[in-house]
């Protein structure tokens, strides 16, 4: 069966291995996936990842983040955009997520990046999610 959200399948996946205290968790690759990861990777919201090989299919694993009181750096992760509804936003509209304590992540014609990296460009673009 085909799946109809890759990228809410994406968050949930990370949203449920967090709660469940998992120290991985592996996810189908695409490459606006691999462009997400990256991102958290660079944010600091996981610990690494890479690219493997099973059964002839790549997956993305992830190694999640905690604080050294056992709690997940990831407190929330929001889908914002859907394939029922797209949300679009232009350069000067770019939502801040928590007064500027997380991340936007949105697909611009330049590839994935962060809000603030969008802003600094002056690119608006398709709103993907958003992480704190």
């Amino acid at each position: 069966m085909s799946m109809t959200d890759p990228i809410a399948d994406f968050l949930t996946r990370i949203r449920n291995a967090s709660h469940a205290r998992h120290p991985r968790v592996d996810i189908p690759a695409s490459r606006l996936k691999k462009g997400i990861t990256k991102i958290l990777m660079r944010e600091g919201f996981i610990e690494g990842y890479r690219i493997i090989e099973f059964e002839g299919r790549l997956y993305i694993r992830i190694l999640l983040k905690y604080q050294p009181s056992g709690k997940a750096v990831i407190d929330g992760l929001e889908r914002i955009s859907r394939p029922g509804l797209r949300k679009y936003v232009g350069k000067d509209k770019i939502p801040r997520v928590i007064d500027g304590l997380g991340v936007t992540i949105l697909s611009t014609s330049k590839g994935v990046m962060t809000g603030k990296q969008a802003t600094r460009l002056g690119l608006g673009g398709e709103v993907l999610c958003n992480v704190w």
